[in-house]
């Protein structure tokens, strides 16, 4: 029978232990995507819009950093991580826009929450940046994409 990594053998919640780990470079690819009413949609040109609050996408890049970095205080058993790289690149699509973040470390465990939740909440931050034109944006589409390091590799079909 397969084990959940995050319950003990008592099966009781807890912090996987990595110990015994290698250090490997670790990296995470996550997206998410927000879907404009068309209102909305048409003021964005040139994959951005100054907002009344300030450049969104902008503003959504640096959100989506702090974010990543702050994952192990949100997530409760994650482990904080010594982060070396956070990329947000943002996207304007038809109907609205795609959030990607790529999330790397050289450590014992791997970025794929970092990567999840920085992409969170960049597409959070576009919704609040966005709200005062409409409260009719839809977040979606949130997966991890790719990651690598350690004993698995995954690549989203």
């Amino acid at each position: 029978m397969e084990h959940l990594s995050h319950v003990n053998e008592k099966g009781n919640a807890a912090m996987v232990d990595v110990s015994e780990k290698t250090d490997t470079l670790r990296v995470a690819k996550a997206q998410a995507e927000i879907i404009f009413p068309d209102n909305l949609n048409a003021l964005f040109q040139n994959n951005e819009y100054q907002s009344p609050k300030g450049p969104v996408f902008q503003t959504a890049r640096i959100a989506g950093i702090q974010g990543a970095k702050q994952t192990s205080n949100l997530i409760p058993l994650c482990h904080p991580l010594p982060i070396t790289s956070i990329d947000i690149q943002i996207e304007k699509t038809e109907k609205g826009a795609r959030i990607q973040c790529i999330v790397k470390t050289f450590g014992k465990t791997g970025v794929e929450m970092e990567a999840l939740t920085g992409a969170s909440v960049a597409a959070l931050t576009i919704y609040d940046m966005c709200k005062a034109m409409s409260f009719d944006m839809e977040i979606g589409g949130v997966k991890l994409l790719e990651k690598s390091g350690g004993k698995s590799t995954y690549i989203s079909k």
